[in-house]
């Protein structure tokens, strides 16, 4: 997208942040659920096709510009960025990076649209592991299409969503590493898809998490993300790359409307006689807060640049996601010791910030699971000097 043009979007997205989507975070959090005016209303700025080219019906933006839209939304309750997250990160991501021209005809004028998307890797024994997963799709001996068999775990928009990328072992063990793998798009609506209730969350109220069950899932040839088996992790851990930049982007904005929170009630809380601003503890996790955040928008500018450029950025992404993720973690835990007793009641919003940052730091592979694999990286690139 232009740069001017973006500009002017972002401060509209701005504006309606602060005037339609914070006001209306009771009824999200009392109702579990974003009212459907909004989620139309959100379909109809674009949101949902922010990634996809504007010849397939999308905005079309940069992964600068995209990072720059999720913080800003993120500044509201997590559920607003949640519910068009997947459609234009991860499932977007696998699109561009190996659909077909055929699915790319099909899917991004219909992601873009509105149809949500979701994404199903993990498994109930299977995460990190995917050695370990145990979701198969079989030749179908009835036609050249796959048969799909096996649960997926903690599933975003899974009650929502019209599509699913799926990922599904096609072979016992293959080499090279995790060639096993292969990835589907299959229609939530197949014969076969069935989706579990809703799981009970710590936070996020209005975002919504679900078991995806496929038993003897029919899905025609064409359903292979690529047309050609042994893709599927590649594909996954490239979207994953583009997901962990939208955690970065939705920690650094979501610690910035925690901390304004902070802000404001350590200049109107007062004892001794004054604003507790003026004590200088206070005033050391306000500072400490704030130059974190800056931090990592600092981070997320310069790897956002770097995806840009066509540049690997798989460290580069985990890193952001792990100091970001952690950030918001140490920022919303400040905030609940500034507002002090008031800060551990459900009437106040710093406890809910508290509940709504902590599974930052572990959707999207989790703190350890990234610092494992900077390392590797670290590691191979030295062994690679010597």
């Amino acid at each position: 997208m232009d740069a001017e043009i973006f500009d002017q979007f972002l401060d509209q997205l701005e504006r309606y942040v602060r005037e339609r989507l914070i006001p209306a975070e009771k009824d999200v959090i009392a109702n579990d659920a974003i009212p459907d005016d909004i989620v139309q209303e959100m379909k109809d700025m674009g949101l949902f096709g922010l990634t996809v080219p504007e010849e397939y019906g999308g905005a079309g933006l940069n992964i600068t510009q995209y990072a720059k839209v999720v913080k800003t939304m993120a500044y509201a309750a997590p559920a607003y960025r949640s519910i068009f997250s997947i459609n234009v990160g991860m499932f977007n991501s696998a699109i561009k990076n190996g659909g077909t021209d055929a699915q790319k005809a099909e899917w991004w004028p219909r992601i873009a649209a509105g149809e949500i998307a979701c994404f199903g890797l993990t498994e109930p024994g299977s995460g990190s592991d995917s050695a370990a997963m145990a979701t198969i799709a079989r030749p179908d001996p009835d036609g050249n299409g796959w048969v799909l068999n096996g649960t997926k775990r903690y599933i975003t928009n899974a009650p929502h969503a019209s599509v699913g990328l799926i990922m599904a072992r096609t072979e016992k063990d293959a080499l090279p590493k995790n060639a096993h793998v292969s990835a589907f798009i299959v229609p939530m609506d197949t014969p076969g898809v069935t989706v579990g209730s809703p799981d009970h969350k710590m936070g996020q109220a209005g975002s919504h998490i679900a078991d995806i069950m496929l038993d003897d899932v029919h899905v025609p040839g064409d359903a292979l993300l690529g047309g050609e088996t042994g893709k599927g992790f590649r594909f996954a851990m490239q979207s994953l790359d583009n997901g962990r930049i939208s955690v970065g982007a939705a920690s650094t904005g979501y610690a910035r409307r925690a901390l304004d929170s902070a802000l404001r009630y350590a200049n109107e809380r007062k004892a001794f006689g004054e604003p507790i601003a003026n004590f200088q503890l206070i005033q050391q996790m306000l500072a400490e807060s704030w130059t974190e955040i800056y931090a990592a928008e600092s981070m997320m500018a310069d790897v956002t640049a770097r995806v840009d450029r066509g540049e690997n950025t798989i460290r580069h992404a985990a890193a952001f996601k792990v100091f970001a993720s952690e950030m918001c973690g140490r920022v919303v835990d400040r905030v609940v010791q500034i507002y002090g007793g008031a800060g551990y009641l459900a009437e106040y919003d710093a406890e809910r910030f508290f509940r709504d940052a902590r599974i930052y730091r572990i959707y999207e592979g989790t703190t350890q699971i990234l610092q494992l694999q900077i390392a590797k990286h670290m590691l191979r690139e030295w062994a690679g000097s010597v």
